[in-house]
């Protein structure tokens, strides 16, 4: 995982990068292919019988060599079909943390919206509560003059009885209104409680999914170790072929037929590798939808997704920028901008491959996924990138997660044969700028 937290100003970006001649495409290491080296037949008559028992020796080594090489292309497809397996895992695990968060952010504007009413019912049976006090305050004094007194004030003693039964009939009015408005505060402290008790299980369930993808994220990587490791003995296991075909130097006749084998075993091979490949890219396919279709969702079910086209957006949050919109320095944006919450998962917004992964230019971390048709996808903003160049991901897959603290905005643009589109129109967008 590549950790990073930086600003980032992609408008100019995205077309430097899907273009021909982008980053990627002028650093990319050549492809070098080392010829096989030629070796000279011996001068006149036939093959002595010490050669005999060398290319016997050599055939033996070599088949040996070949039955461990069946061994680890088995045990590579075994890896690589538990690396698919725990893969689709993590895409389950990816859209329930997202609906997690969509719970999570209902709950706490349902506590805001409660905490503003429960302090408008407290102010009013405070002041029910002042009435009240300057009501009993004025009865306990009149209830203190004797009555010679109460002879002697100036007001007239019809007027006193008067005030004293106004009074006496506003109390339990009062009363009555403090005691509702104290029915009704402890209602809202009760469902106040309920709510937070819900904050505090989806918390606990969102923490749960954390450390499900968490382990499930170590498991792909001890599996990804365990194929680089198999694919380096597959590379010993060459090299000791090479060492051995080489050692029959001046035996023309082998080293023809060697070479002759060798050209149709690696066309048969290209072609049960093309094969094999075509077949498990359909199964995988096949078992994504599967797994989707066993949960009951289709693709624009993925929760906070606004899934169009088959793809999904990449992480859940409201869009703060469209595309079109100009921003504050009256730019016109070529993607949205979505705000998410921190630490959310980021996903693929639709099956391809990873071409470019990691910091570009003070930008901060971006991702950019090519899919079919000559579809570019380019995500900015992440705070740890969990993916690699050339990794192969399926549509809702995690590939990194936004900054766990603060209040992230993710970057998502869509690009098809270099032209940006609107990401919200999904895969089926027209061609070319201005779209709303």
């Amino acid at each position: 995982m590549i950790p990073h937290k930086a600003p980032f100003r992609l408008l100019p970006l995205a077309l430097a990068l899907l273009a021909p001649g982008s980053v990627w495409a002028e650093h990319a290491p050549p492809v070098v292919l080392t010829p096989i080296a030629q070796t000279t037949a011996p001068q006149g008559g036939a093959v002595p019988r010490d050669a005999q028992r060398q290319l016997d020796k050599v055939e033996k080594d070599l088949k040996a060599d070949q039955a461990r090489k069946a061994a680890l292309d088995a045990k590579n497809d075994a890896l690589e079909r538990e690396l698919a397996d725990l893969r689709a895992k993590s895409v389950a695990v990816a859209e329930d943390q997202r609906r997690q968060d969509d719970a999570l952010r209902a709950v706490e504007q349902s506590l805001a919206g409660l905490a503003a009413n429960e302090q408008e019912q407290v102010a009013r049976i405070d002041a029910d509560r002042a009435a009240l006090a300057d009501l009993l305050g004025a009865l306990q004094r009149l209830s203190r003059l004797p009555p010679e007194a109460m002879v002697a004030r100036p007001e007239a003693p019809g007027e006193m009885v008067k005030s004293a039964l106004l009074l006496r009939e506003a109390i339990p009015q009062l009363k009555k209104r403090a005691d509702a408005l104290a029915v009704q505060l402890r209602d809202l402290a009760a469902l106040r409680q309920k709510l937070a008790d819900k904050r505090a299980q989806a918390l606990a369930a969102k923490k749960d999914l954390e450390k499900r993808e968490g382990e499930l994220r170590d498991l792909v990587s001890r599996r990804e170790a365990l194929s680089q490791a198999n694919d380096a003995e597959l590379q010993d296991v060459a090299g000791h072929m090479a060492v051995l075909t080489a050692q029959a130097g001046d035996l023309r006749d082998l080293v023809e037929k060697l070479e002759a084998e060798r050209k149709a075993a690696a066309e048969r091979a290209r072609q049960a590798e093309a094969q094999k490949r075509q077949l498990a890219e359909e199964a995988r396919q096949k078992k994504a939808q599967e797994r989707l279709a066993a949960m009951g969702r289709t693709p624009k079910d993925v929760p906070g997704g606004m899934a169009l086209g088959g793809m999904t957006l990449p992480v859940a949050g409201p869009v703060a920028q469209r595309y079109g919109e100009q921003d504050a320095v009256g730019t016109t944006s070529r993607g949205v901008r979505i705000s998410a919450r921190a630490g959310s998962p980021v996903v693929a917004p639709y099956e391809g491959s990873v071409v470019f992964a990691g910091p570009f230019k003070g930008y901060g971390l971006i991702l950019i996924v090519e899919h079919p048709n000559g579809y570019h996808s380019l995500i900015a903003g992440l705070g740890r990138i969990d993916t690699r160049v050339g990794q192969r991901v399926l549509t809702g897959e995690p590939m990194g997660a936004m900054a766990s603290d603060g209040t992230p905005t993710l970057y998502f643009e869509l690009r098809r044969g270099g032209q940006p589109i609107n990401p919200l129109r999904g895969f089926a967008g027209t061609e070319g700028k201005g779209q709303g």
